[in-house]
């Protein structure tokens, strides 16, 4: 008996209908991207465990899939892109104004546990900000994360951005005797009051010397003048008519030891999935990857694909939209069905034709079945179909979505027809 050889566990085939789906969700990041004057990058998948060993701090080197090369370098898989850009924008800085707002789409891995929503395989939607230190920064990024949503097909009620400031919880620190040299260790059990039980949660904070309750209601009473950041940043939202969108939540503080002041998190209004995107300011961690010799103030956001595609499928009215872009996104314009073989050289002949005057066209390759001809034209999500019969030169041209048809007479142009049609809309489609 053969092996059946699946992907290793957490990683992903892409078919054709599933890198649809990927591909809606990168032309819904780029255009949103492009639209707050983004540019594009791109970094190396493969870098040197040093870059990302410096800047993770807490779970994140945990995670990293780390192996030796054959030339005998400790190398990684990209865990996410933010060291590669502080990289790269450290070291071409002077040939860019600033700040620099650049964007990338691309693969990233991470070693953990595979669960709905978080793979070991991933793509991510980056949008960065370098050069910049001022909250206007900080709102730039959280109004793009709103407008992404938006792009998406969801609708104000159905998200929230959850915001809060690590400075606020580094002055909370230090009024309760956790010196800086302890913060990052306490700020990773903050990340987990929502996942973890009451008594872990109570028994990981015994080292500092500080009770459960004490948190809660330090979290539970903040508002905007918990952190002059956050109120710079919600005044700059306000002017954009987007402030509506968020709320204070200082048990947000991102998992990863490299950020310095405000982050954010994208959640579903019901919270039925982790987290949708992220992100927040690191001010340090250009500097920590040149080891001083260069310095940039940063804000960054990202997006990965697992959670928005299930939180696509679950809603109606993002759900809705997708289905209506998928209709667009014909591999061609109108497919050859033969239902007569006797005519398949002028069916070939008709594609051809059709394809040297820039339309799309397919038709099947052997005989086949008129039943799976139409499937395969379905497929394709082609709006049209020419028959090709006995009655050749005679024609009929089918609308697939309508499941309408007309006749063609011999003297008639087929590619001029085809183009006319393409040009009128189809009506509601049929179920």
């Amino acid at each position: 008996m053969g092996t059946n050889h699946q992907p290793l566990t957490g990683f992903r085939d892409f078919a054709p209908r599933e890198r649809l789906q990927s591909r809606y969700l990168f032309e819904a990041w780029t255009r949103v991207a492009q639209r707050y004057g983004f540019s594009e990058y791109e970094a190396p998948v493969l870098e040197s465990a040093e870059l990302y060993l410096k800047k993770s701090g807490g779970e994140l080197s945990e995670q990293l899939f780390r192996f030796e090369d054959k030339g005998g370098r400790d190398v990684v898989l990209r865990p996410e892109l933010t060291a590669s850009l502080a990289r790269i924008a450290a070291a071409q800085q002077r040939d860019y104004p600033k700040p620099l707002k650049w964007f990338e789409i691309g693969r990233c891995f991470r070693y953990e546990k595979p669960q709905r929503g978080r793979l070991r395989e991933f793509y991510q939607f980056n949008a960065d900000i370098l050069g910049e230190p001022s909250a206007s920064a900080d709102a730039e990024l959280i109004a793009l994360s709103i407008d992404v949503m938006r792009e998406l097909g969801f609708a104000e009620g159905e998200f929230v951005i959850r915001l809060s400031d690590r400075e606020a919880w580094i002055g909370f620190c230090r009024d309760h005797g956790i010196d800086d040299s302890r913060l990052d260790g306490f700020l990773q059990i903050v990340d987990k009051i929502e996942r973890e039980p009451e008594e872990k949660l109570r028994t990981l904070l015994e080292p500092f010397a500080i009770n459960l309750e004490t948190i809660l209601d330090f979290i539970s009473g903040a508002g905007p003048q918990c952190s002059e950041n956050l109120q710079a940043v919600l005044t700059d939202l306000a002017a954009r008519g987007l402030d509506h969108f968020t709320e204070i939540d200082l048990s947000i503080v991102r998992g990863l030891a490299y950020y310095t002041g405000v982050v954010f998190e994208v959640f579903d209004a019901g919270k039925a999935l982790r987290s949708v995107a992220g992100g927040g300011r690191y001010d340090s961690l250009v500097s920590t990857i040149t080891d001083g010799s260069s310095d940039l103030p940063a804000t960054g956001y990202a997006m990965g694909d697992c959670v928005i595609m299930e939180l696509l499928h679950d809603t109606t009215g993002p759900l809705s939209l997708f289905q209506a872009w998928r209709q667009r996104q014909a591999t061609c314009d109108a497919y050859v069905v033969i239902a007569d073989e006797s005519k398949r050289l002028e069916a070939v002949r008709l594609a051809n034709s059709l394809r040297q005057a820039g339309l799309g066209a397919d038709y099947p390759l052997s005989p086949t079945k008129v039943n799976r001809q139409f499937k395969a034209a379905d497929q394709t999500l082609a709006r049209f179909a020419f028959v090709v019969g006995s009655e050749y030169p005679e024609l009929k041209l089918k609308n697939l979505n309508t499941r309408t048809e007309e006749t063609l007479a011999a003297g008639a142009n087929p590619i001029d027809v085809l183009r006319a049609r393409l040009d009128e809309p189809d009506g509601p489609l049929l179920a």
